[in-house]
């Protein structure tokens, strides 16, 4: 492992983004999202994610678009995201989105020719501290097997809700995957293996190799349940537009709902009823022996607020080699 100081972790993505091709500004918005990923102990969508996106720019031929506006009313949006990194396209989503639930109450916004979207609790931390609740989901390539399939049929399509509350919101972030696509790449990068039940071969057969699970599929989080939440997340992907099985990685969805609670609640007090609320599932009585209780989004905080106090992250030796070489460092 290297021990990278914030500020050098922050440089070194903002290096490797512009030297793949992205504006100051846009690099800056990468480089944001990305390190709130590692804060938080989400390393496989950190760092490592950065090399994934300069992977699939040098991969395709075509030069990004800008991202427009293909439909509009006062409390909705769809948005061509022009094959940019969802990092951009989310952030341009969320924003119209918060613009249109201020003004109007709530509003949905969807954005299909995008890729990799990032975590969606940073989307929703930040409309949460506009006094925003909201629920996004997205689509994305068939890498996934339906419970009782051992063949793509569902992105790993995460789905996540964001309350406002304090002292930090409340929100609710899974992916609907076995294990997520970023841990996948991740793992082969560093040589590890994946762990039993996550994934199948081309030919259907469990596999541990992390190679052999992207030419294959991954396995459904949760049984039945989950997989039907899957597909539902896969329907609410495709309401923007987007394929219902793109090719390789491209044309993910992305579908973002916006409610201001003053448009059906007093505001403040709905804030401190969920605050009050939160506070007593923290409250609830543990297991003999076990650790007290959470809520969504307490190990996040907790561990991003360590990583800040400590001043550094730690990212594998592969990682920081080839950032260091993308980014001509």
């Amino acid at each position: 492992m290297t021990t990278l100081p914030l500020p050098d972790a922050h440089h070194l993505v903002l290096a490797a983004m512009t030297q793949a091709g992205h504006t100051p500004d846009e690099a800056a918005v990468i480089a944001e999202h990305l390190l709130d990923c590692e804060l938080r102990g989400l390393t496989f969508g950190g760092l490592a994610r950065a090399l994934s996106i300069v992977e699939r720019i040098r991969a395709v031929a075509e030069a990004p678009r800008p991202i427009r506006v293909l439909a509009e009313t006062p409390v909705s949006a769809t948005l061509d995201g022009g094959d940019q990194v969802g990092y951009l396209v989310g952030m341009r989503a969320l924003d119209l989105a918060a613009e249109k639930a201020r003004a109007h109450g709530m509003a949905v916004v969807g954005a299909r020719n995008t890729w990799y979207t990032g975590m969606f609790s940073y989307y929703l931390e930040k409309a949460a501290a506009a006094g925003l609740a909201g629920m996004i989901a997205g689509s994305g390539p068939a890498v996934v097997a339906p419970q009782g399939g051992t063949e793509g049929r569902f992105g790993t399509n995460p789905i996540a809700f964001g309350f406002p509350a304090s002292p930090t919101p409340v929100i609710w972030d899974i992916g609907t995957s076995a294990v997520m696509y970023g841990d996948v790449v991740l793992k082969g990068r560093l040589g590890e293996q994946l762990e039993e039940g996550q994934a199948f071969d081309a030919a259907g057969a469990p596999t541990l190799d992390p190679a052999a699970a992207l030419r294959g599929a991954f396995g459904v989080w949760g049984g039945h349940k989950g997989s039907g939440l899957a597909m539902v997340v896969q329907l609410l992907g495709m309401m923007s537009g987007a394929a219902a099985a793109p090719p390789g990685i491209s044309d993910c969805g992305f579908f973002v709902l916006l409610v201001d609670p003053a448009a059906l609640t007093d505001a403040d007090d709905y804030r401190r009823r969920v605050s009050e609320y939160a506070a007593s599932i923290r409250a609830t009585r543990p297991v003999e022996g076990g650790p007290a209780v959470r809520v969504p989004f307490d190990r996040s905080a907790a561990c991003r607020e360590e990583a800040l106090r400590r001043g550094t992250i730690d990212v594998p030796d592969a990682v920081v080699a080839a950032l260091r070489k993308a980014a001509n460092e």
